[in-house]
């Protein structure tokens, strides 16, 4: 049934062309122009798609170039806390004898170097002494007695860092406790 409604429907279309040849002409244009509308709108999705994938890909390699360093970042910082703990367990007296002072004044140097390292790198020190609790910078290891207000944080156990804008690795803190 629907086979004749078709070839009945071009019978009346060969007949109406032969019967008006400008009607026919005319149809024959406004179906190009709509071809025309369509496959300018596809070109502007095909451009579209083009360039947002081109600026997908530059920040993509723009992220890359700038956080590169992540993974060893992380494993540097294990050097950085036992060279602060290093330096930390060193008594005074120590500190101001003849025989120590050019090995604690290396490992200062050496301290002060690897900071100024990882500033130029983009990694820095999360402040969290003093600070309210951040559970995207800080990660509460311990509850403690205190006269703050609860949730500041009273004790550093590990320093945290941010490489740029992204965590590289949470500070480690005790907290006060309510009551």
């Amino acid at each position: 049934m629907n086979e004749t409604t078709d070839t009945q429907a071009d019978d009346l279309r060969e007949q109406t062309a032969e019967a008006a040849p400008e009607v026919a002409e005319h149809d024959r244009y406004a179906e190009l122009e709509q071809q025309l509308a369509e496959a300018r709108q596809a070109t502007l999705y095909a451009q579209a798609e083009v360039q947002n994938v081109r600026r997908r890909a530059e920040k993509e390699a723009a992220d890359a170039r700038q956080y590169a360093a992540t993974n060893f970042a992380r494993d540097i910082l294990s050097v950085a806390d036992n060279l602060a703990r290093g330096l930390a367990a060193i008594p005074d007296e120590l500190r101001g004898d003849e025989k120590m002072k050019g090995l604690v004044n290396g490992l200062d140097a050496t301290g002060r170097e690897l900071d100024a390292i990882f500033a130029r790198h983009g990694i820095t020190k999360i402040v969290a002494m003093g600070e309210a609790l951040d559970p995207n910078r800080h990660q509460a290891m311990l509850e403690l007695p205190s006269d703050e207000p609860p949730g500041t944080i009273v004790q550093e156990l590990q320093a945290g860092y941010m490489i740029k804008d992204r965590l590289l690795r949470p500070a480690m803190v005790g907290v006060a406790k309510a009551g």
